[in-house]
């Protein structure tokens, strides 16, 4: 409690003079001149007035004398303004954007991150002034709006407390385009929630989160003031499961083994146990010690199980717990149906009719063009393939089905080239995706490459010193990969043998056998008993039906069942795949596959909170105090001595006694 005094020491005294006054005026007595009268009835107010004023009589309680000194005493008390030291929230219109990803799960701050922003904002709510206004949206990878705009302080702080975390990795893109429709002009809010706003208002946009997502390029703030509230303790600990898989034993193709990736997170060593177990038993344990930010691969080997599911974990006490399990699963074998249409390359159809290959695929060879016959088109456009492969030619429409298209782009969506560069240099691979596992690339030489740009939502798997070389990006239920140079090129030129050419050694390095059997087991959708499925959160599965039409039931990991139907090709596309491990799914009720969901995302692991964040040009410190601001009190003592002075009023009309 705060004093500050606003008067001099002569009005105090003047003041002070009050109360005594008060109390003297209900000594005074009128001197009256006796009258007999035959009753006193008529005269009740006389005798009263006679009672009160009699001087030097002992003072009796009176209400209406209490309510006058206590008026007095709460005016003098305004007098002093007494206040306390609290926080101020600049501007009268703010977004709260509180991440609710999986890394918001760490426990550095009690009881974990997501409740401590969630705390912080409440707190900030609370110090909204009247007329101030909100809203609250919750962001992973995607955005949801828990309250629009209103100025209930009740609606804001239940709207935060309904927030929920999640297992899915963050992207604050979705969630800015929600907040910047809201508060730029001639913008929507999103495509997804189809906001337009009428009269777009600056805004402050408070931010809550630990920063563990890549930096927002190419957008503007415009009316909103950006405000990055850090969540989380800087000398967090955490190791986490990277990579989970499951294949066939290169030694012996007849066994299974199991790979992962432990990472270290941590600026100290720390010591990790893992524990293997099959359908729920423990068969296999290791025990080592990782560095400082060090990450370690480990195997197991498996036998021969037709089927089962595989659950690795990793015993390390550290902050974060969800990337301390990983899941694969082994399913049944099944054949994928594979179209390859090429005008002939060699290696590539080498590679595709290994042993290892066939176990996978049932894999046909056609020319550019057999793209002509109704042969093909029928088949194309009812989803019998499982993946088609378009060496150096392109079909008029996309199939149902996922494809790779080597030297050429796909038809349909936003897929762009750049001209042809002579000997790129491949400087980075996205080693965490299923097409680029196990694959060393340092040793690899490339011709000629095409930068590629791939539609929304495209993941570069090879990046090159002059851009993106292959990239693979959704379209519907089905995936497209795009890979900017050829094994084989036709035409001759300057240092170019007449008749064609060889355009990168790859196809002799040990990784171009593994390569053909990941585009396989992934764009295939061939699964042998040893291929387990590996889903990141938020990601499409897409499930096959014997029957068009048929519908399929998915139960999740939390036990609830989804169910899907069937299209006219007998595939069914699913995306409730939120929750981290592992889904069954059942056809007619008995289960006829397994997929498993993992996190896998480094970027969640690491969970020591960023000091900044940076949107398009502008960069947004860590804000980890409030501004200060005084919290007055004089208003509401005013305003009790108004409500004292209508009890004393009405006392004293009424004759209300004590």
């Amino acid at each position: 409690m705060q004093l500050i005094n606003m008067l001099t020491w002569w009005q105090w005294a003047i003041l002070a003079m009050a109360p005594p006054a008060i109390v003297l005026l209900y000594f005074l007595k009128l001197k009256r001149r006796p009258v007999e009268v035959p009753s006193t009835y008529l005269w009740r107010r006389s005798i009263e007035d006679l009672h009160v004023n009699t001087i030097w009589q002992r003072l009796r309680r009176n209400m209406l004398l209490f309510l006058q000194i206590l008026i007095l005493l709460l005016a003098m008390l305004a007098a002093l303004r007494p206040g306390w030291r609290g926080v101020a929230l600049s501007g009268d219109r703010f977004i709260f954007l509180i991440d609710n990803s999986a890394s918001m799960r760490a426990t550095d701050v009690e009881p974990s991150r997501l409740e401590e922003a969630k705390r912080q904002a409440r707190l900030l709510i609370d110090q909204m002034d009247s007329g101030d206004v909100a809203m609250v949206v919750s962001f992973a990878d995607t955005a949801k709006i828990e309250q629009m705009f209103t100025d209930s302080r009740r609606k804001l702080r239940a709207a935060v407390d309904a927030i929920r975390a999640t297992d899915r990795p963050t992207s604050l893109v979705e969630a800015l385009k929600v907040a910047s429709g809201l508060a730029n002009p001639g913008r929507t809010a999103d495509d997804v929630y189809d906001v337009q706003v009428a009269e777009p208002l600056p805004a402050t946009l408070l931010i809550f989160s630990d920063g563990r997502f890549a930096d927002v390029s190419g957008f503007a703030l415009g009316n909103l003031d950006a405000v990055y509230k850090p969540i989380g303790n800087p000398e967090s600990v955490n190791l986490g499961i990277t990579t989970f898989a499951v294949r066939r034993n290169e030694a012996r193709p007849q066994q299974l083994q199991a790979f992962a990736q432990v990472r270290s997170f941590d600026r100290q060593p720390a010591e990790v146990s893992l524990e293997l177990r099959l359908d729920g038993e423990l068969i296999n344990a290791d025990r080592f010690e990782l560095a400082a930010e060090e990450s370690r691969g480990v195997s197991f080997d498996l036998g021969t199980p037709d089927s089962g599911v595989l659950q690795l974990t990793a015993v390390t006490g550290d902050d974060l717990a969800v990337d301390d399990v990983a899941w694969a699963v082994v399913n049944p074998p099944r054949r994928a149906r594979v179209l390859l249409v090429t005008p002939g390359v060699e290696p590539l159809e080498y590679a595709l009719s290994t042993s290892a290959a066939l176990e996978l695929a049932d894999v046909s060879v056609e020319t550019p063009a057999f793209l002509e016959q109704p042969a093909y088109r029928q088949p194309a456009a009812t989803g019998v393939y499982d993946l088609v492969i378009y060496d150096r030619c392109r079909p008029k429409e996309m199939p149902q089905a996922n494809t790779l298209f080597i030297g050429a782009l796909p038809p349909a969506g936003d897929w762009k080239a750049e001209p042809q560069v002579v000997a790129p240099q491949i400087i980075d691979t996205d080693s965490a995706h299923p097409l680029m596992q196990w694959l060393d690339l340092g040793n690899v030489l490339i011709a000629e490459g095409t930068p590629l740009a791939g539609p929304l939502g495209g993941v570069t798997l090879i990046d090159s010193n002059i851009g993106p070389l292959f990239v693979v990006a959704p379209r519907d239920r089905y995936e497209d990969a795009a890979l900017g140079f050829v094994f084989i090129a036709e035409g001759g030129g300057e240092g170019k043998e007449p008749g064609g050419y060889i355009g990168t050694n790859w196809p002799i390095r040990a990784s171009f056998p593994l390569f053909a059997l990941n585009v396989l087991e992934y764009l295939g959708g061939g699964r042998t008993s040893g291929a387990g499925e590996a889903i990141r959160p938020g990601q499409p599965v897409a499930l096959d039906s014997p029957l068009p039409g048929k519908e399929v039931s998915v139960q999740t990991p939390a036990g609830e069942t989804v169910r899907v139907r069937a299209d006219s090709s007998g595939k069914a596309n699913f995306s409730g795949t939120g929750q981290l491990g592992v889904y069954n799914v059942r056809i007619d009720g008995k289960v006829a596959r397994h997929f498993a969901v993992n996190l896998f995302q480094a970027s969640e692991s690491d969970i020591r909170p960023v000091s900044g964040l940076r949107i398009g040009y502008v960069d947004i410190p860590a804000q980890t105090s409030q501004e200060a601001a005084r919290r007055e009190l004089w208003r509401i003592l005013l305003v009790a001595g108004l409500a004292v002075l209508c009890v004393e009023w009405y006392t004293y009309n009424r004759r209300v006694a004590w």
